[in-house]
């Protein structure tokens, strides 16, 4: 995703970025997604079309005026949300990660939610969940195991909106890129 470019860190703009998992081409599976191949230092960008992205304008922005006319996307343009993570996406028995972690929507533009600094609940995975970003009981993206369901709430690490159209939603593909 182009417009993701600018917002990597430095060093990765210009590294070569290969498509490690798909749903499309490798099934829906956390445990397949762990052993996608990518090298233990790899960042991974993790990419996201849940089952509405197709047939629901995005959600207005919580700064738009009611009055306002709310300004509806075609229901052909792509809508995803995702998150970027400096570190390869594994499971692990606690939060691992750094302060380049980040999450984001295309709805329909890049709105980019970073690191508040609050806490350090970057990544953490297990066989059963993948959770990005965390607080207060409450996660940023979630994702469970079988990769047909996951949520999006506001949490404490990125300060972030509902990434998707609803708190919960049903996964039509995801992708993961990195380094190999």
């Amino acid at each position: 995703v182009p417009q993701l470019g600018p917002q990597l860190p430095p060093r990765l703009t210009q590294q070569p970025w290969h498509l490690l998992y798909s749903t499309g081409r490798d099934g829906f599976s956390l445990r397949t997604l762990y052993r996608s191949g990518a090298r233990p230092d790899s960042p991974a960008l993790l990419l996201i079309k849940d089952t509405e992205a197709q047939v629901r304008p995005c959600p207005p922005r919580r700064w738009e005026p009611l009055r306002t006319p709310r300004r509806e996307s075609p229901p052909s343009a792509p809508q995803a949300f995702g998150a970027f993570s400096a570190s390869a996406i594994r499971s692990s028995s606690g939060f691992y990660g750094t302060g380049e972690t980040f999450l984001f929507s295309f709805c329909p533009e890049l709105k980019v939610f970073r690191w508040t600094g609050r806490n350090d609940f970057f990544v953490k995975g297990d066989v059963n969940l993948l959770m990005v970003g965390g607080g207060s009981g409450r996660f940023g993206l979630w994702l469970d195991g079988d990769l047909h369901h996951g949520g999006s709430q506001p949490c404490e690490t990125f300060d972030n909106e509902t990434l998707s159209h609803r708190e919960e939603f049903c996964i039509q593909d995801l992708e993961m890129w990195g380094l190999t």
